[in-house]
Formats: structure tokens, sequence, C-alpha cells
């Protein structure tokens, strides 16, 4: 097999919310997802709040409308909060890196915490301790000839602007986080030439207090916040061409792929209408307008859109360069109640099962021609190049009485997948950049908060109270990896 060109950007990815820790830290402020619980597969995630009373509570954290007023969001006693220390990237960055480099990756995908650099969100000078955590990092990654690959926001808003004036549901946000993209893209312009805007932008219609420090989810309010985000993406991608002309920018997707339950024309239809949903996101930063059918469907549903004068021309002037994508699972779509349900985790609806699919332990159907369909639906639709951000399987990796961690169930999976995506390359003539699995290292699982559905290469010793060493044991799948690197992707052996 020769599919992947000599320049493909093999590596692995990670979350500053997910990984990184150091809670409070180098002046670190606090994050959205700081005041989140943990769940498990049957339990939720919570949002956890403090009234001005002295009461609390919580909300759902992928089924809150609206919290109640007169709240202050906050840790309260006796909770556990899995981000706070994650799986401590703050405190053993050298070591990993070293493991990146012994993995041989190409690249890594991480994110820059926007607390860390702007702890409220709305000062005008930045926390010099979080600007000097990233210069370590991004220099040990250059001393071993890894890129960065570096997303902006992966699901962090400082709290301070939610409860100033709800996250991304106001326009004052723009320029907070434009004022963040501009300090990061001068001081690492030297250091970092990949960039991602937003992750899985679309993800705000179904998690928008993760996605957007959204505290109310009614249809206008995260129709502005989406349209919010599509203009701080434009104004940084405009911004960091001028400071630096030959950074690369990419939008980013979790791409949603789909079925219609049944050959009915009516499933078919509502099939489209479910994927328009993500392509709407992706459409928007591509060609830097609103589609028709989006344009029709505010209009049904009378949503009052804030869109000013000189939004067309932002929108216009900050298109990517490259659409990215996280893949890991497949559903179906019907109009009519399905014999079988499907199976509906705390973050994802996947629809009816799928008959001819198996599933994870965490009950996500594993589709590695989904993957293929995704890659080719995209570069059809685009005509830009392709990066998978994220791809892999959640499992509870368990330790061998030698203390190995033997991930074949992982193999499998993240092979097949491989095998899909060089298939998209050599027959269908996709143009794929890179591929950078999730994740380099176990990590907080955002949709459940676990760190037992683990993702990584690298086992770490944490357990589900967030106890124990720390200590980094590269896991069988480490190794095959390493062999699929090296090799270019011909020895998947």
């Amino acid at each position: 097999m020769h599919s992947f060109p000599d320049h493909f950007l093999w590596g692995a990815a990670s979350a500053a919310n997910q990984y990184e820790g150091g809670f409070g830290e180098g002046g670190k402020g606090l994050s959205n997802l700081d005041v989140v619980t943990k769940g498990s597969r049957t339990a939720p995630r919570f949002i956890t709040w403090r009234k001005t009373d002295g009461s609390e509570g919580c909300s759902e954290l992928f089924h809150m409308e609206q919290l109640p007023k007169d709240v202050r969001l906050a840790c309260l006693e006796g909770e556990f909060y899995p981000n706070h220390r994650a799986t401590d990237f703050y405190h053993h960055w050298k070591e990993d890196i070293a493991l990146m480099a012994e993995l041989g990756l190409k690249t890594f995908r991480l994110s820059i915490s926007w607390p860390r650099i702007f702890p409220l969100g709305d000062e005008e000078e930045p926390n010099e301790q979080g600007l000097a955590f990233y210069d370590n990092v991004f220099d040990e990654l250059q001393k071993n000839d890894i890129e960065p690959l570096v997303t902006l926001n992966h699901y962090e808003v400082p709290l301070h602007l939610t409860e100033a004036w709800g996250g991304w549901a106001d326009r004052r946000t723009i320029d907070c986080f434009v004022r963040f993209s501009k300090i990061v893209f001068m001081r690492y312009k030297e250091k970092v030439k990949y960039w991602l805007t937003f992750n899985e932008i679309n993800h705000i219609a179904m998690s928008p207090f993760m996605a957007a420090g959204l505290i109310n989810s009614d249809a206008d309010t995260v129709a502005n916040a989406s349209h919010y985000q599509f203009l701080a993406a434009a104004q940084a991608v405009a911004l960091g061409r001028r400071i630096n002309p030959a950074f690369l920018f990419g939008c980013m997707i979790g791409y949603p792929q789909s079925y219609p339950y049944t050959c009915a024309p009516e499933d078919n239809y509502e099939n489209w209408k479910f994927l328009n949903r993500c392509f709407f996101y992706s459409d928007v930063q591509v060609r830097g307008y609103y589609p028709s059918y989006k344009k029709k469907e505010y209009e049904r549903e009378h949503i009052q859109l804030d869109f000013q004068p000189e939004d067309e021309v932002v929108l216009r002037e900050g298109t990517v360069d490259f659409i990215s994508f996280s893949y890991y699972t497949s559903g179906t779509r019907t109009t009519k109640p399905a014999a079988e349900s499907g199976n509906v985790g705390n973050m994802v609806d996947l629809g009816p099962k799928n008959p001819y699919l198996t599933a994870s332990e965490w009950g996500w159907p594993i589709d590695a021609m989904g993957l293929r369909l995704a890659l080719v639906t995209l570069y059809d639709r685009y005509q830009k190049p392709l990066f998978i951000v994220e791809n892999g399987l959640g499992a509870d990796d368990r330790k061998d009485a030698g203390g190995k961690i033997h991930d074949m169930y992982r193999i499998h999976y993240l092979r097949e997948h491989i095998k899909a995506m060089a298939a998209a390359i050599e027959e269908d003539g996709v143009e794929v950049m890179g591929y950078t699995p999730w994740s380099f290292a176990d990590l907080i699982s955002a949709s459940t908060g676990e760190v037992k559905k683990r993702y990584g290469f690298v086992y770490v010793d944490c357990n589900e109270n967030g106890e124990g060493t720390m200590a980094r044991v590269p896991k069988d799948s480490f190794y095959w990896y390493k062999k699929v690197i090296a090799s270019n992707g011909e020895d998947l052996s």
C-alpha cells in the first residue's frame, strides 16, 4: 500500500481541559468545565452552582435548558471535578513529549487554555506564566521535530465571561477571543504553523454550556452564539494571516456520520436534514456565507439573528485553508419509531441500532467505512484538504499481572480506520493532510467525565477519584502505532 504522501502528518491528539490539569496553578483562571462533575455511561455530568441565598444545586450538562436565576457557578464541597487535575500534562509535559518522540509523532494536537492566558477572559494584558508554560511545551516539541497543531478553543470559556454576560451569548465575547488569539499568534508565530479555531463547533447545539459557556440554550441564543463564534473564528483567521502569512487555518467539526434507517424516501430526507446540522458549520467557515437551507430554517423557526451589515465581509474574508474533523462512530435516522432503540450516550443520540455494526463497551457503533464516507463526502463538498484530528476507541483498559496493557481491541479499531483512510486517498482521490487519533495519553472523557473510558496510547495511573501516581505506561497500541508511523502507514500488522 502506497497511499500516504511523504510528508503525511501522523500524530496524536489531546485537549487542555481534559489532559492538562494544573487547576489554579500558574495564574490560571476558572473555565466553564471547572464546575462540571464526573458522570458515567449511565449517569450524567452536572454543572454545579450556588444561589445568592446560600443554597446549592446542579443542572445536567447535556440536558440543561436554562440555569436557575440568581445563581453563581461554583465548585461545591464534596463534589469531584475531574478536569481540575485531569491526567496532569501540566506537570508531566517534558516526560510526555519524550514519549511522543519515542512514538515517532510528526505532529501533536493540543489546545491552549484560554483562562490560562486570560484568567477572566476580558483583561487587557495576558498572564505571563501561562504564556511561558506553552513556550516550554512548543520549544520541547520543536526540539523533537514534532509539529504542534493548536486548537485555540477546545471547550473552554473563562467562567467569568459566562457569569458576566452569558459567554458566547453576547457579541462582546468576540473581542475577548480575538484579543486572546492575537496574543498567542504574536507569541508563537515562529513556533506554530497549523491552527484550528473552535473544536467541534457544531456541538454548540448539543452541549451549549460545554461548547460556549451558555446558561440559556433556547434556539435564538444558540443561533446567535454560533454566529458570534463564526465571526470570532473568521476575525482570528484574517488576523493570523496578517501576523504570519505562513499560518494555515482549519475549522473543526464533529462529524456525525449517519445513514437512513430504511430506504423510505422520508428517512433519506430526515438523514439529509440531520447531516446538514453539521454541514452548516463547515459551510459558513469554508465558503464564507450562510447556506440557503439554514436561512430558510431560521425563517420558519422565527429565529432573530444578530447579523450586522459588516458581518458578511468578516465571514467572507476569514475562510479556512483546510477542514478538520473528529470521527468516532455512526448512527441512523428515521421518521418512524424503530423496533430497536439505539445506544444513547451522555453526549450523542445515535438513533435506532444499526444491525450491521458491533459496538464499543460504551455503546458506540464501530464503523470504519463511516470514516471513508466522511472523507469522500467532505472532499466532494469542499475540495479542500482534510485532516482527521480525532478518531479512537474508549475502553476500560486494565493492567495485567506484569503491569502491561494489552489493548488489541484498540489496535483493531485503529487498523481498520487507517485502512479506510488509505482507501479514500488511494482509490477515491481524497487529499488528507494528517491523522491525530484520540488520544496520545489517557485523559478525561468529555461525554462522561470518566478516566476509565481510556483512549490513549499511553496509560496514566489515575483512578476515578483522580487519585494515583500519574505514572505513564505505553500500551501495546503505542508500539503498534510506532510501526505504523515509521512505515508511513505501510505496516499495519
